[in-house]
């Protein structure tokens, strides 16, 4: 597996990115409940795991696509930024740029462990010259206590060491400085709390402790102990006389007008931050003004994505997010239009996606949160989002009072077959049951044309090649499209069924392509009913179920 100078695999940034989201997802609440600083808003768990998920869905992509170490770091980054939500995770991000960006930069001839510390240390100075008035007692604090003990095992180590001794020296330096955050904030001292971006970065980085070393922290009394939240909060306090609305854009623009976006920025609010670079920025600020903060921003170039968040609704939203829970809904991934107004009209809120496009964790738990159900039902369509599905359910599950069911469904068809069987008036155990069987029962297929030279699992074939799959594996290969659908769809009919859905992709001949397949199936079973769907989905001219 191919390495960067670091001597990092592409690998172990894999795991380490998937230990790491699994981290914060199950740290998120605790994260949460620790939130009173700058604002006592209740999302700073939330915002650093979506961030982190949505880097982690990039690298993975890019992974999938072929991509060596170098660019899935470069994905890892480029994804942090454009995904940074809130003040710490825009911080967060920034770290996570500025260290890739020295990864993947080193020199082959360089030490790996001196990469690895110097990394850090630029990640840290990046996250101190993002935030326009650095406060002592947060993630920065933590971030500096970590890098300098990485830097100084470097520097005055009397044996070789490697980077994991590095991420080990810098996650324990970071938990001693998490439990001191309270004696350099006043605010945490009376709330008895840590800082909860600070305490967010040391589940990162025990994160890569933990997959370097092997070793897992755990809280002991007296060995590092991470402090909990002794006093909550009231829910409705907020900073006295601080800013009332949260800005958040991304913003194309030159970095010297991105100097001048500082200054003015910092004259009308605080918790200013401003990352980015190569033209794209991600800016943070409290304000009162609004429009003024906006202004600002297209004068010194091209907002886009702009966030407004009402700090005091925002915690009423918390207040009461829980108990406006009711009913059941299902949440359903879709790869094509026609597709996406099949599971629409039945009901289920849709989270699109595409080729080269599948949905990120943070897509899927918006959705969920957007239900306002107390039962959550999620099918991916799509084994690749089957992961993602689940952590989104597992994170939702642990930051409110709802259910989530993830039936694993492999395939849109089988997601079709699903839905068909839902009832809200059933309880939500038989009817995730019901559903799941139901998609398990639906054997699959799909034609598909081949791009380039291969060889899959039914041979060798070239472009232009006709491709069957059965549930997922090659098993045909011919020259004409309808020969190797309907030979598809004979096979799946081998092992008996009375219903067989086709559903037409984008290309041209799809249409025509299925109402063949249908008559064909209405010629050779006569007893076997056929229906056909327009689903609007790329690659795959045709898609076929028998139950």
């Amino acid at each position: 597996m191919e390495q960067v100078p670091s001597g990092i695999s592409l690998a172990t940034v894999l795991r380490f990115v998937d230990v790491a989201t699994d981290a914060l997802s199950a740290a998120r609440e605790e994260i949460d409940a620790l939130n009173v600083y700058p604002v006592p808003d209740g999302d700073t768990g939330t915002n650093m795991f979506l961030t982190f998920s949505a880097a982690r869905d990039a690298v993975r992509e890019a992974a999938q696509d072929g991509h060596d170490v170098v660019a899935g770091l470069a994905a890892f980054r480029r994804a942090a930024l454009l995904s940074a939500r809130g003040n710490s995770g825009v911080i967060l991000s920034q770290m996570l740029g500025a260290l890739a960006v020295r990864m993947e930069r080193a020199a082959p001839d360089e030490d790996p462990a001196y990469v690895v510390a110097e990394a850090m240390r630029r990640a840290t100075e990046a996250s101190y010259e993002a935030v326009a008035v650095p406060v002592e007692g947060t993630i920065l604090t933590v971030a500096r206590a970590a890098s300098d003990a990485a830097v100084a095992l470097v520097g005055g180590a009397e044996r070789a060491v490697t980077p994991s001794d590095v991420f080990a020296a810098a996650a324990t330096a970071a938990r001693e400085a998490l439990a001191l955050t309270p004696t350099q904030l006043k605010v945490l001292a009376d709330a008895g709390v840590v800082d909860a971006g600070g305490r967010g970065l040391c589940v990162v980085l025990d994160a890569a402790e933990r997959v370097l070393t092997g070793r897992h922290q755990v809280s002991e009394p007296g060995h590092h102990k991470t402090p909990r939240i002794p006093v909550r909060v009231p829910d409705d306090e907020l900073t006295e006389g601080g800013p009332a609305y949260e800005v958040m854009f991304l913003l194309d623009a030159d970095e010297t007008a991105v100097g001048v976006l500082r200054s003015e920025l910092a004259a009308l609010g605080d918790s200013l931050v401003v990352v980015g670079g190569d033209d794209l920025w991600n800016v943070h600020v409290h304000v009162d003004d609004v429009g003024a903060a906006i202004e600002a921003g297209i004068r010194a170039g091209r907002p886009h994505r702009i966030r407004v968040t009402h700090f005091a609704e925002q915690v009423a939203e918390h207040r009461h997010r829980d108990a406006s829970r009711s009913g059941r809904r299902i949440v359903a991934v879709t790869f094509g239009d026609g597709l996406r107004d099949l599971f629409a009209g039945a009901g289920a809120l849709v989270v699109e996606a595409g080729v080269g496009r599948r949905p990120s964790t943070g897509e899927i738990l918006a959705a969920i949160e957007e239900s306002q159900a107390a039962e959550v039902v999620v099918m991916p369509n799509d084994p690749d989002s089957l992961r993602v599905a689940e952590i989104a359910a597992r994170t939702a599950e642990d930051g409110g009072h709802v259910r989530v069911a993830v039936i694993p469904t492999h395939a849109q068809v089988q997601g079709l077959a699903a839905i068909a069987v839902h009832e809200p008036g059933r309880s939500f155990d038989q009817d995730v049951l019901e559903m799941t069987a139901t998609a398990r029962h639906a054997r699959h297929g799909a034609v598909t044309v081949a791009a380039k030279q291969a060889f899959t699992t039914a041979g060798p074939c070239e472009p232009g090649d006709v491709l069957g799959v059965i549930d997922g594996d090659f098993a045909l290969i011919g020259s004409d499209l309808l020969e190797v659908a309907t030979g598809v769809v004979g096979r799946l009919l081998g092992a008996g069924g009375e219903l067989v859905t086709l559903v037409a992709g984008q290309a041209e001949e799809a249409a025509e392509l299925a109402e063949r397949c249908a008559a064909w199936v209405e010629e050779t079973h006569p007893l076997v009913d056929v229906v056909v769907y327009e689903g609007g989905q790329e690659r795959y001219p045709l898609l076929m179920s028998v139950e």
